[in-house]
This record gives structure tokens, C-alpha cells and sequence, in this order.
């Protein structure tokens, strides 16, 4: 039997993400042993670090599970966190963050107005966003970054710690039981998935699919308003450039973890597993000593990879 019809028969390609997960983990583990690699303080400082890529991948397996794609939360991200950041100075912190969810949201809905009832392609519309509210981020405070220095917005968004935990875990932790809860086990959930799978047929039987879409996309803000704020209590300030790098990873956490491109079929447990890889990826390659450029390499294979395997599984 050929490894083709092996993986076919087992579903193997349903725990690629895992078992690449392991392979990666065991390799680095063993050539990186003296670097470091496997101590607490080094893969705490993993799970930190992916924090906001997390988060932003939920809300793209939403997206991408509906057929849709967001390539402008990066720019949300610094949009939130500036905002956050601008109005933490004049006025109460809950206020601040109020200000910085609501800026995601209020990106993520912009992008759904025009993608479900101007029927424009997500594509072209975000792509075009991502220019826009890059240019709004670096005019907000005049490319100069803004300090958080509020120790209980820190400590909540940041370096803080619950039962020893860190509150990045937490985050994390709560968002990925919140995304798979709704997109598993609520009819939003399925709508999502079925609206991906074919939006003609969705709409016969009567589901929303402009709604859909708006939801989805509105959604995706949400998750970069969110990282925007982790980003900015984790560094303590925020400025134009944050986000601006999380595109590629992003993205290849959520098709290594199974969601695929052209809609239909998703994990959020999958996108968690993938952002760690990706996490831990980097990390390692750093310890080896590559240069980022040769780290953007090994990401931009990854994902060629990944969507190959994405769209042979989806058209066989």
C-alpha cells in the first residue's frame, strides 16, 4: 500500500499538525539540548510569545472556514493598540480597553459591510484595508510609540500571573475554549462551516450567508483588537509596527492546523497546535543561529507546503 492510500485510509492527514508538532519538538529538543531549548524559561517564553498569533488565528479559521480571508488584522492590531494606548492617557483604563476592542471590531465590521452586502471579494477588500488602517496607525500619533505604563493594565494584558499562570496563558487558554466551544458546538458554528462548504446551497436552506460573512470578518477585528492589547501590556507601549508580522505567521499556523483555504472545514485546536509549531519554529531556528531571513524562508515553505497538502485533500 503506497503512503498516498495510507493517509487516505487512516485520515492521517487529520493529525499531521500534531505529529509535526512532535517530530519538530523532539528534533529541536535533541540539537538544541545545551541551547536551552527545553528549559521552563524557554518554553514559557514560547507560549508568551504566540499569545496574539493565537488569538489572530481563531478569528481567521472563523474567516477561512466561511470562504472568506482577512489579510488586514496586522493593521487592526496596531490600530487597537495604539488606541488603547492614546486613550489610556486621558482617560480610565476601561475606557482604554473599550477603545481598543471596539477599533478591531469597528475594522473587522468595515471589512464585512463591504465583503457581505456590497459583495465585493474579501481578498481585494482586505488587502486594500491593510494599506489603509496601516496608513491610520502611523498617522494616530505621528509614527512616535506610546508608553502603557498602567501596572494593573500590564499585569491583566502582560506580565501579570493568575494561580502562578501567566496571564498570556490565560488569554490564550480562553480564547481557544471560547472559539472551538462556538465553532463546534453552537448553529453559528455550522452556518460558518456550511457557508464555506457552498454559500448557494447555504442560502436555500435558509441561512444568512451576508450575516455570515459579516460575523466572520467582524470577528476577525475582535481577535486583532484583543492581540492589540496583549501586544501592548506584553511590550508596555504601542506603536505603528506591531501586527505588521503576523500576516505569514498567522496564516500558516491556521493551514498547518487543518482549516482550508477555499472554506468548508476548520480547527480551532488545530490553529492552536499550528501557532505553537510556528512558535516554537522560530525559536529554535533562532537558537541555531539563522538570520531572519533565512527563518522567512523556512515559514514561506511551510505554508507552500500546507496549502499543496490543503488543496489536493480538497479537490481528490
Amino acid at each position: 500500500m503506497s503512503p498516498t492510500a495510507i493517509f487516505r485510509k487512516y485520515e492521517l492527514q487529520n493529525y499531521v499538525v500534531y505529529l509535526g508538532f512532535i517530530a519538530i519538538f523532539l528534533f529541536f529538543a535533541v540539537t538544541l539540548h545545551d541551547a536551552g531549548f527545553t528549559s521552563t524559561r524557554n518554553l514559557t517564553n514560547i507560549l508568551l510569545q504566540t499569545a496574539p498569533a493565537t488569538i489572530l488565528a481563531i478569528g481567521l479559521v472563523f474567516a477561512l472556514s466561511a470562504g472568506e480571508i482577512d489579510l488586514s488584522f496586522g493593521s487592526a492590531v496596531a490600530v487597537s493598540a495604539l488606541s488603547a494606548a492614546v486613550v489610556m492617557q486621558v482617560l480610565p483604563m476601561p475606557l482604554a480597553i473599550l477603545a481598543g476592542l471596539g477599533a478591531g471590531l469597528a475594522v473587522g465590521a468595515f471589512n464585512g459591510l463591504l465583503v457581505a452586502w456590497l459583495r465585493l471579494p474579501s481578498f481585494l477588500v482586505t488587502l486594500a484595508t491593510l494599506g489603509l488602517f496601516a496608513g491610520v496607525a502611523r498617522t494616530m500619533t505621528n509614527l512616535r510609540s506610546i508608553p502603557v505604563t498602567n501596572d494593573f493594565f500590564t499585569g491583566v494584558f502582560g506580565s501579570g500571573k493568575l494561580f502562578g499562570v501567566p496571564s498570556l496563558v490565560w488569554w490564550t487558554v480562553i480564547g481557544v475554549v471560547i472559539g472551538h466551544l462556538v465553532y463546534r458546538h453552537t448553529r453559528f458554528g455550522a452556518h460558518v462551516l456550511a457557508t464555506g462548504d457552498n454559500a448557494r446551497a447555504a442560502q436555500v436552506s435558509g441561512i444568512k450567508v451576508p450575516r455570515v460573512r459579516f460575523m466572520v470578518l467582524t470577528i476577525c477585528g475582535g481577535c486583532a483588537g484583543l492581540a492589540g492589547l496583549l501586544y501592548a501590556g506584553r511590550l508596555q507601549s504601542a506603536t505603528y509596527t506591531l501586527g505588521e508580522s503576523d500576516l505569514m505567521i498567522v496564516i500558516a499556523a491556521v493551514i498547518v492546523g487543518g482549516t482550508a483555504l477555499n472554506g468548508g472545514k476548520g480547527s480551532i485546536i488545530g490553529a492552536l497546535i499550528g501557532s505553537l509549531l510556528m512558535g516554537m519554529l522560530n525559536n529554535g531556528l533562532i537558537l541555531m543561529g539563522l538570520q531572519v531571513s533565512d527563518q522567512m524562508i523556512v515559514r514561506g515553505l511551510i505554508i507552500l507546503v500546507a496549502v499543496a497538502a490543503s488543496l489536493r485533500d480538497t479537490t481528490r
